[in-house]
């Protein structure tokens, strides 16, 4: 379990592993492995209901996650305002407190709903089936779900989305992939934003690159500015073909 927040963890950690010229008592591995085990089982059920769900209703789901200040919700409004009238959206904001961020993406006149997880730091599949009944999903084309900021555990947590969408900024540094490779190796997209402050860092993008296909080699990469627009397009151009992929197999 994540000693910090109780989450299950991607690896088990052992007080064999370091020796003090003393013995410990280890808590029994087993029953660690085994309470992780049902967190994740039962959260893997859920999602299975709510993917069932959202393919029922025709809607694609992207779970955008990355780390706190990347732009995830800069980049939501900058989308939501210029697509708001071709497409329907519906957006699961998430935070540990405030609503600051579900007031930002109302004033763009999407439907939205806050959850607040409190010491949580991350969304779970029940916290999303239970928010999406506040919305109209024969009316949705596009539900984004903003996980809380955190590349760590919701790495682990299936939403049921389609797909996991990394938000990573240009002022984060290169190696962020590598230092954080559950979270890209579990997206299908990263989106690398604030390319408008390129020309006042020292950012190698080339680097950058490398070190996401090197977790995983088949991630699509945005890089665009929802400051200035740059890139934009062809995230919104991903979007209608994703989503018209997902149609397409659903009436097949």
């Amino acid at each position: 379990m994540c000693i910090d927040c109780g989450c299950p963890s991607q690896e088990q950690h052992s007080h064999h592993d370091h020796d003090h010229g003393h013995s410990h008592e280890s808590p029994p591995a087993p029953r660690t492995l085994s309470i992780e085990q049902d967190i994740l089982g039962k959260n893997d059920r859920l999602a299975a209901r709510n993917r069932a769900q959202f393919t029922h209703h025709g809607l694609l789901c992207l779970n955008l996650v990355s780390s706190p200040g990347s732009g995830k919700t800069s980049i939501l409004e900058r989308t939501l305002t210029d697509l708001r009238q071709e497409l329907g959206f519906a957006v699961l904001e998430g935070d540990q407190q405030t609503a600051n961020d579900a007031e930002r993406i109302a004033a763009t006149g999407v439907p939205v709903h806050q959850i607040n997880t409190g010491a949580g730091c991350h969304l779970d599949a029940h916290m999303v089936e239970h928010g999406v009944e506040h919305f109209n999903l024969d009316a949705t084309d596009i539900l984004m779900i903003e996980n809380v900021g955190n590349l760590v555990c919701p790495a682990a947590f299936d939403l049921g989305e389609d797909l996991k969408v990394a938000v990573l900024s240009v002022t984060e540094g290169e190696d962020k992939p590598l230092k954080y490779p559950y979270m890209f190796r579990a997206a299908k997209v990263m989106l690398l934003n604030k390319i408008d402050l390129l020309p006042h860092l020292h950012f190698d993008l080339e680097r950058c690159r490398a070190a996401a296909r090197e977790v995983n080699p088949d991630i699509r990469i945005f890089e665009l500015s929802c400051h200035s627009g740059e890139g934009m397009e062809q995230w919104y151009d991903w979007l209608r073909e994703t989503l018209s992929a997902k149609l397409s197999a659903k009436e097949n």
